[in-house]
């Protein structure tokens, strides 16, 4: 990991003393165990500080949006920054989503892809010490380390305490990417959509009441809404009054519908990376539906999001030969 770090870091500057980039995208260590957060380098000096380990968890294509929108108070003639962005496979799936949303500029942006070995899950890590805990490192025969802020050290397999989305990713190498840093990465999962066999063996009935009971655990945060590069609409459609969708209550009815709405907007866009699982204070498990509708997608239309530039997502095209099994009638 160290030697892919170093290698992350050697491009980084060298994209930016080559005047290629105005500013590097990528992770820096962070003041929470377990956790790294964003850095924005704009300077080759900085990049000294850009880290690459198991716990660069967040997807940064968030963050990208917001980057290219002009700023209120700049007059006159602006130019778009040129961003590269130490990018994960499902970090760089959702740039792909968003350039083809026209969110952002393809020719603004260079994707630094990074292998992965899969990600730390804290909550995990956590329960396998149970206590909370302060650090985290390799030991031998793949086994993890880790150190209680009580003083403790306890042992765990490196695959049981990673994030769930990693257990399941179809797409852990680098591919595509503008820099593509070598490196070793876990093999694609055998079964990405396993979990969901015992969901959809349920009845109709019985699927809507599990949907219930756990989306019944939000509190409305809109974490969730706030992690994903996905969500990046100016004004919420639950937020909206002309129309009014919905109340701004607390109201099952209310947090149901914006659940509803979020994970549809999902279909043929949600590219998996757990952005909004890893912010939920409330540990709903969304990506059981997120996967569920992003499952659907690829069996009734054969898109996969984030796979290629030139593909048109299935919401945006149509042929006459789409399946349309899922229309009901009265």
């Amino acid at each position: 990991m160290h030697e892919v770090e170093i290698k992350m870091r050697e491009a980084a500057r060298t994209l930016l003393e080559s005047g290629k980039v105005d500013l590097v995208l990528g992770f820096e260590q962070g003041s929470l165990p377990l956790r790294m957060r964003p850095c924005f380098a704009r300077n080759a000096g900085a990049t000294v500080g850009l880290v690459w380990n198991d716990f660069c968890a967040n997807n940064l294509a968030a963050y990208l949006p917001g980057l290219f929108q002009k700023p209120a108070d700049v007059r006159g003639s602006w130019t778009a920054p040129t961003v590269a962005v130490v990018a994960k496979r499902c970090d760089a799936r959702s740039v792909i989503e968003l350039i083809k949303e026209n969110q952002i500029p393809r020719q603004n942006v260079v994707l630094i892809g990074m292998p992965c070995q899969g990600m730390v899950d804290p909550r995990k890590a956590q329960e396998a010490a149970g206590a909370n805990v302060t650090a985290c490192k390799m030991a031998p025969d793949k086994q993890v380390e880790l150190t209680t802020a009580e003083g403790g050290v306890a042992m765990s397999p490196r695959e049981a305490i990673l994030a769930d989305a990693c257990l399941e990713c179809a797409t852990p190498a680098p591919q595509g990417a503008d820099v593509e840093i070598p490196g070793p990465s876990r093999p694609s999962a055998a079964n990405p959509y396993g979990r969901l066999s015992e969901f959809e063996s349920l009845t109709a009935r019985e699927r809507w009441d599990a949907f219930v009971g756990e989306i019944s655990k939000c509190i409305r945060c809109y974490a969730c809404r706030q992690a994903c590069p996905n969500c990046y609409c100016k004004t919420c459609f639950i937020e909206q009054s002309k129309p009014t969708w919905a109340g701004v209550g607390d109201e099952l009815s209310d947090v149901l519908l914006f659940h509803i709405g979020r994970i549809f907007h999902q279909a043929g866009r949600c590219v998996g990376c757990d952005a909004c699982v890893r912010a939920c204070p409330k540990n709903i498990d969304l990506r059981l539906f997120t996967r569920k509708i992003v499952k659907d997608v690829q069996e009734l239309f054969g898109y996969v999001p984030g796979m290629s530039l030139d593909e048109q997502p299935p919401l945006c095209t149509f042929k006459e030969d789409d399946n349309e099994s899922f229309i009901t009638h009265p």
